[in-house]
């Protein structure tokens, strides 16, 4: 349990009142406004959405990528073994071996590359979720103790129903101060997030299958356009 799920309770049912609150409007040219364009979502449903997001799986989603590159270790050792044989077979196997030793363990864009690129990524993900957390928990605290919580409280006190006419009322108008103050700080969060997956994009392509130009086949000699004297069974 972090900050956040700390105060989940008193925050949700804040927010909740806020939205309700909402409904009657904000006062004209408010910054809730775009933010409210931009979300396209009320704050407690914000809320309630964002504290589904946990660390935890994202990290273990990285060692778990990470497990997998044993495997692909131990294909790289079985592939440069030494050659008991010879002969232009012998001479074509290795040539193959040695493009797929480069396809599974050589550079950022081999297999293993990517996948070391993919558990980075969610340990880059997991540190996000973890700090956006934080932020979310620092703004809930400082709103739930503010005088425009109170205001909106006491807007929504049992048995008071919200004006839907006439001046904004003081519960209103702290309902879209609050409402601003929480949604700012979710799209600083998602913002973090488009920019982690810009970031991080062109490490989590495919892996090309890089494709020697010309390729040595004991069949029938070397490819097209290339001269070779061919070596007898």
């Amino acid at each position: 349990m972090d900050a956040l799920d700390r105060l989940a309770e008193p925050g949700l049912d804040l927010l909740r009142r806020v939205d309700t609150l909402l409904a009657a409007g904000a006062p004209e040219g408010h910054r809730l406004w775009p933010l409210l364009r931009r979300m396209q979502v009320l704050p407690g449903e914000a809320l309630r959405s964002f504290m589904g997001l946990r660390p935890a799986p994202l990290a273990g989603a990285g060692h778990a990528v990470r497990r997998h590159i044993h495997g692909y270790d131990n294909a790289s050792a079985a592939l440069t073994d030494p050659l008991l044989w010879s002969g232009s077979a012998a001479a074509a196997y290795g040539q193959s071996r040695a493009t797929l030793l480069r396809h599974l363990d050589e550079g950022p864009e081999s297999l293993v590359g990517r996948l070391e690129a993919t558990a980075g990524y969610a340990d880059a993900l997991a540190d996000w979720v973890e700090g956006s957390r934080l932020a979310v928990a620092r703004t809930l605290a400082e709103v739930i103790g503010s005088a425009e919580a109170v205001a909106v409280l006491a807007a929504t006190a049992p048995g008071r129903a919200p004006s839907h006419s006439g001046p904004l009322s003081s519960g209103e108008a702290g309902a879209a101060e609050i409402a601003a103050r929480v949604l700012a700080v979710l799209c600083v969060a998602y913002d973090g997030a488009e920019t982690l997956l810009r970031q991080w994009a062109p490490s989590l392509a495919e892996s090309p299958w890089r494709q020697e130009s010309s390729r040595f086949r004991p069949d029938n000699g070397p490819a097209p356009g290339t001269r070779s004297t061919r070596i007898g069974w």
